[in-house]
């Protein structure tokens, strides 16, 4: 696999916030992003046994398999070099601590942020 590739919502304002937050940050050629309402992103949850109607968790897809939830974002953030440490330390949280907040804002991020018709990447 080149690239690592990212599966989000293309719809959610904070997804699409965060894949630009990445756009910025991380090295061109570390992550491919892929909407999951995308035919791609359709066959890719469903090669990996993920559900294809909704997504509550980013995935990440690298060497290793498939990542999600609080680990997932880790793995994400470990693979941008200024922010190595950054997810090094988040790794020191317990995983049910991490899980729970990334769970809570999962459940709530399009009533926070709201929703888009239209995805920060073409697909």
């Amino acid at each position: 696999m080149e690239k690592n590739i990212i599966i989000f919502d293309g719809e959610c304002n904070l997804c699409n916030g965060v894949v630009g937050w990445l756009m910025q940050f991380a090295p061109e050629d570390v992550f491919q992003f892929v909407p999951f309402q995308s035919p791609r992103g359709q066959e890719l949850l469903l090669a990996y046994g993920f559900p294809t109607r909704e997504l509550t968790t980013v995935i990440l897809i690298d060497d290793k398999g498939a990542h999600t939830h609080s680990d997932g974002f880790l793995e994400i953030v470990s693979k941008i070099p200024k922010w190595r440490l950054v997810a090094a330390l988040l790794a020191y949280i317990p995983r049910i601590i991490r899980d729970t907040i990334y769970n809570l804002a999962s459940r709530n991020r399009v009533r926070w942020f709201g929703k888009s018709n239209a995805c920060s990447i073409s697909f």
